[in-house]
């Protein structure tokens, strides 16, 4: 009973179409154990696909298509257009039943849903296993399969059009930074992500991106733009001791109001001194600047230290600037910040001797 009604707000909410391929298996999971049926489950399950539905559309072909090419991540080549993404795509256990034609079907709903096509069906699907060329018309792709069990999806102009266009909607335009990131009394505008170009970093990114570093009790740990503090509150429980940099003395104060200590200046014209254990960083996303910034971060470190910075997915896939391990974040980590930018995390350390 409990079950059946959680299906009928989905199946009456039309969630299938707007929710994306991960958020269908979230529900599916859940349905398992259901939570109570009250309105503030349903409020806090579906919520968000009746106030944002189109932005729910376009994260789900995001996050299929960001799975399958590095291309896809790149803010660069969506901004370059149709030539700068693949043409096609390998898929891989690519079969009647399983994996790769779970995948296959995933990537035909999220481009039906930006498209406003019916959704694939499970003979639609199987037909297109057999015959590569049944939906070039009707869907925009062709598929080529091979021996070994990949197949190959080929994307008609149309398709690839919609493909960049639903990419660059959704990842829409970072915004420059302020003539190099200068301290003033007062800047214009309100809207916090277009503030000297301010992302906050998420509650759950700062989370996951301090869930795999050790940070002992007493370090000295740096945050440069470390904004209103969100590394800093959690950088604190773990009794290190944490120093922010800020440029924007509006954002400087809410961090020492919560009792951080923070220096109000421009980082980049700060003078390093090699005695902090770690780094921890979300620098401005615009263009190339971020690697100014990382690499002035370093010479904080003391040898041996580690560095961790959020940085835009081209930092990893397009400008080749920085090296190190990297490790990508969710799709929409950033969304509530302002922002669609694929972003990923950069881990880099000190040379053991100083130079």
């Amino acid at each position: 009973m409990l079950q059946s009604a959680w299906l009928h707000v989905y199946n009456g909410l039309n969630i299938e179409r707007i929710a994306s391929a991960a958020d269908k298996r979230r529900f599916q999971q859940a349905m398992v154990s259901p939570a109570p049926f009250t309105l503030e489950n349903i409020r806090a399950t579906f919520g968000d696909f009746i106030l944002n539905p189109r932005g729910n559309i376009l994260r789900g072909l995001a996050e299929v298509f960001c799975d399958l090419d590095p291309a896809y991540k790149s803010h660069d080549k969506v901004r370059i257009g149709v030539k700068g993404l693949p043409k096609r795509v390998i898929l891989s256990s690519l079969s009647d039943y399983g994996w790769g034609r779970d995948r296959l079907a995933n990537i035909l709903n999220a481009l039906a849903a930006y498209q406003n096509k019916p959704l694939a069906e499970y003979s639609e699907t199987s037909h297109f296993l057999k015959d590569g060329d049944s939906l070039a018309i009707a869907r925009g792709v062709r598929l080529k399969r091979f021996a070994n069990g990949n197949g190959h999806l080929f994307f008609e102009p149309d398709a690839l059009r919609d493909i960049n266009l639903a990419l660059a909607e959704y990842y829409g335009e970072v915004l420059p930074d302020t003539s190099e990131d200068k301290p003033t009394e007062k800047r214009p505008g309100t809207a916090v992500s277009k503030d000297l170009q301010y992302y906050p970093t998420p509650a759950a990114v700062v989370e996951q991106v301090l869930a795999d570093v050790y940070i002992r009790e007493g370090e000295r740990v740096l945050e440069p733009s470390c904004g209103c503090g969100r590394f800093l509150d959690a950088i604190r429980k773990k009794g290190a001791d944490a120093v922010g940099i800020e440029v924007d003395p509006g954002r400087a104060a809410q961090a020492r109001a919560k009792g951080h200590k923070v220096l109000l200046a421009n980082f980049l014209e700060t003078v390093p001194t090699r005695d902090y254990d770690h780094v921890v960083m979300n620098p401005p996303f615009f263009g190339q600047h971020y690697a100014k910034h990382v690499n002035h971060a370093l010479k904080f470190l003391k040898p041996g230290g580690k560095l961790i910075a959020i940085l835009p997915a081209t930092a990893r896939y397009d400008h080749g600037l920085l090296d190190g391990r990297w490790q990508d974040l969710p799709v929409g980590s950033f969304s509530e910040s302002g922002t669609n930018i694929n972003t990923t995390v950069l881990t880099m350390w000190a040379p053991k001797e100083a130079a």
